[in-house]
């Protein structure tokens, strides 16, 4: 792998990753309810899920993932019922503001709603790994970038990780951002407005994997 095609491999990262889908709105809607410490453990899962599909990829499994039929509908299916599960309870959420971890003037009223950080790593490992399709793309853009003539496991490796540093800044940076303008939508209305816009966002998510073909 030459540098040439190493920094062309690095833009279409950043335009992959900057780009926002589930996991950045998992992290958006984390960060503005909980901060954004508690948002990185949703984005931890999500890489984790990400490093999953990677290896699954490095292993050949792809390729049956692309010929059966079967096992791509399992997942395409249930990833599909997840994404319309987050996208219906954040969308009919009754919730009509927002308190943010570690705001001390909301600090009460923010107590009793707070997910443990295992339950919001478990939600970004089922965001992250929720779209069959992401198995699809490692498989078939990581070979495109690879020396052929040069050992594969070090060229995965770095493309893995340039991959995964460009994810997880995103992630953070979103969760920040959110986390930053959450006093804003603490005005009434603004978090119910929020809540549908997100969950109709999942929603389409849903949708649009539902729609997707081998």
């Amino acid at each position: 792998m030459t540098l040439q095609t190493f920094f062309l491999y690095v833009a279409a990262v950043f335009v992959l990753t900057v780009t926002p889908g589930p996991a950045v709105l998992m992290c958006i809607t984390n960060g503005i309810h909980y901060g954004t410490r508690r948002a990185l453990a949703g984005a931890l899962g999500s890489l984790t899920a990400v490093c999953a599909i990677m290896a699954v990829s490095a292993a050949g499994l792809g390729a049956i993932l692309a010929t059966s039929e079967k096992v791509f509908l399992i997942l395409k299916w249930s990833g599909v019922a997840y994404l319309a599960y987050i996208g219906a309870r954040t969308f009919f959420s009754r919730d009509s503001g927002f308190d943010v971890a570690g705001d001390e003037q909301h600090a009460a009223s923010a107590a009793p709603r707070q997910r443990s950080v295992l339950s919001l790593y478990v939600q970004g490992l089922l965001v992250g790994g929720s779209n069959p399709k992401a198995l699809l793309f490692f498989t078939a853009f990581f070979p495109q970038f690879l020396n052929p003539d040069a050992p594969q496991l070090p060229q995965f490796l770095v493309l893995g990780l340039t991959f995964i540093c460009f994810e997880l800044f995103w992630l953070t940076f979103y969760a920040h951002f959110a986390s930053r303008v959450a006093p804003w939508l603490r005005t009434p209305g603004r978090a119910r407005m929020f809540n549908r816009l997100a969950g109709a966002t999942f929603l389409g998510a849903s949708a649009l994997l539902a729609g997707v073909r081998r």
